[in-house]
């Protein structure tokens, strides 16, 4: 759905290029507005010299003037991002050996966008750091877009973030890198709410902007490797990942964990999630009827094996 009036004139365009010909009606439900709304984007486009035609009478319709051709290439900034993460991720993933190709594929998108954008599309390029052979979730856009900045100019932003237990705080945060680990995205940098190093979460942060306060940058920063020392010295925390041989549908049902991601793979499903409690993790997976293969961490094996103990003592 598009909800800014500018990306929904250029909407109406693509639909006209793509359909030859819409009614009124049809794109106003296209675009969930009324139809004389409709009639504003269509005189916009023509102001701006696009060739739009319009059919009178009671089955009239709206048309690009025979022979019109958009231009090759039209992103939206959000479009532009979408595209930029899916190659990131294709070429650090081992999806093709021609690495120039994906070179060759984001020059021409940074070509044809404005300049404001293509300044923050390449920070984006240039900052973020994957995992080798990880299958990216979808990150905040938005997060994503303005950190990459800060790092680059070394701004300090201003977010809003949800701990593990809903708490809601605000913080002003001098971000030193972001990075994919184990399925999901993370900043670190110094927190002045905590007046220390810390780690944040992507997807929990609910509001982010970046403050005209500056900060001495982090050059070559190794991003990944400060959040998997980040995460190892919180032990309390446990990144879970285990197979159910199970449907989707069916692992969802029987797990009843709000915040787990769910991933279909190859005979059955990948569960991740964050824990705090190993031993409740075990009592959870003991109680699935499904068959299921713990595949990180190994401590939540023995734990397993624990459990199976104390089970089969109470038989007895």
């Amino acid at each position: 759905m598009v909800y800014r009036p500018t990306a929904r004139v250029l909407t109406v365009l693509e639909l006209l290029q793509a359909h030859g010909r819409m009614t009124g009606a049809e794109l106003a439900r296209r675009l969930e507005v009324d139809v004389r709304t409709v009639r504003n984007y269509i005189e916009t486009l023509v102001d701006l010299g696009i060739p739009v035609e319009a059919e009178r009478g009671r089955y009239g319709a709206y048309r690009l003037r025979a022979g019109y051709k958009l231009p090759p290439l039209i992103f939206t900034e959000d479009e532009a991002l979408a595209l930029t993460l899916s190659l990131l991720v294709a070429r650090q993933s081992g999806l093709s050996k021609s690495v120039p190709s994906f070179e060759g594929v984001l020059a021409k998108v940074e070509r044809v966008l404005p300049s404001e954008t293509r300044s923050r599309i390449q920070a984006v390029a240039q900052t973020v750091a994957f995992e080798s052979g990880a299958t990216s979730e979808a990150p905040s856009g938005l997060a994503v877009m303005v950190l990459s900045s800060a790092i680059q100019e070394g701004r300090r932003v201003h977010l809003h973030y949800r701990s593990p237990r809903s708490e809601v705080t605000e913080r002003d945060f001098d971000p030193y890198g972001v990075a994919y680990h184990r399925g999901f995205w993370y900043t670190i940098g110094y927190c002045h709410l905590r007046e220390g190093e810390r780690l944040f979460r992507l997807d929990r942060i609910e509001h982010i902007q970046m403050t005209t306060e500056t900060f001495p940058p982090r050059v070559n920063f190794p991003a990944l490797e400060a959040v998997q020392q980040a995460l190892a010295s919180v032990p309390r925390v446990w990144q879970i990942e285990v197979k159910l041989e199970a449907t989707l549908e069916e692992a969802q049902r029987q797990t009843h964990i709000p915040k787990a991601f769910f991933t279909e793979v190859t005979g059955g499903v990948l569960l991740r999630v964050e824990v705090e409690d190993l031993p409740w993790m075990a009592r959870l997976l003991a109680s699935l009827d499904m068959t299921f293969t713990v595949q990180h961490p190994p401590e939540l094996c023995e734990v397993l094996r624990q459990h199976a103990h104390k089970l089969i003592s109470y038989t007895e």
